[in-house]
């Protein structure tokens, strides 16, 4: 058996789902928009490009270190000065052993060498005794242990037996460790009550040895009776 149906007709219905795709592209945005968000998007790898740039910069325009520069001196000039100065020496013990004073003293790296106006030596000896030493200009190594006198130079001391000696000259030559005096200039020398002048002397106290240069005239005191 069949049956039919009949239905009132239907208006037609229809729905709007958008444009298909593939359909019409989306409208661009603005110039400054797009060049806005490009930036936004490689801003962080600008600023490390810009910090390398800028590293390199510093690091091309850095001065290198200057070159070294001669600092010698010249020959014969002094790399400093003292006046009206005192130094002293002590032994290991803390005695004093040499004590130098003057009105100037120069200093001569070239040479280690000393020069010392208006010198006054006081040196004192391991066994005590003192000798003093002075002049109108010196000339010293370094540690002071060996002094040239010029110029009104004396050398006064005393020999192993305590009797006085004392040395003039215009030029003695002191070593303070050693305890000679030399010298090839003319000098005078008065040992206890004697006197001596000689046209040099060469005098070795730890030796007890006085030996004289050229023409020797002496005044020899004779033993009283």
């Amino acid at each position: 058996m069949a049956v039919e149906l009949h239905l009132p007709d239907l208006p037609e219905v229809r729905v709007a789902l958008g444009p298909a795709r593939g359909g019409a592209p989306r409208p661009r945005l603005a110039w400054h928009l797009r060049l806005r968000d490009l930036v936004s998007a490689y801003l962080p790898l600008l600023l490390m490009l810009l910090l390398a740039l800028g590293t390199w910069w510093l690091v091309k325009n850095t001065p290198g270190p200057a070159p070294a520069r001669d600092t010698a001196l010249p020959r014969g000039e002094p790399d400093y000065t003292m006046q009206q100065f005192v130094l002293q020496r002590f032994d290991d013990a803390g005695r004093l052993t040499v004590r130098v004073e003057g009105s100037l003293l120069r200093h001569f790296p070239d040479t280690d060498r000393v020069e010392i106006d208006q010198p006054s030596i006081r040196a004192t000896a391991p066994d005590g005794r003192v000798t003093l030493a002075g002049a109108r200009r010196a000339i010293a190594n370094g540690d002071a242990s060996e002094l040239q006198l010029l110029g009104g130079a004396s050398v006064g001391t005393r020999d192993g037996k305590g009797l006085p000696i004392e040395m003039r000259g215009e030029f003695l030559h002191l070593f303070l460790v050693a305890e000679r005096v030399r010298t090839h200039l003319p000098v005078s020398v008065a040992h206890g009550r004697n006197r001596l002048h000689a046209a040099g002397i060469d005098l070795d106290l730890p030796a007890r040895r006085l030996d004289f240069q050229g023409p020797v005239r002496a005044t020899l005191a004779t033993a009283a009776p």
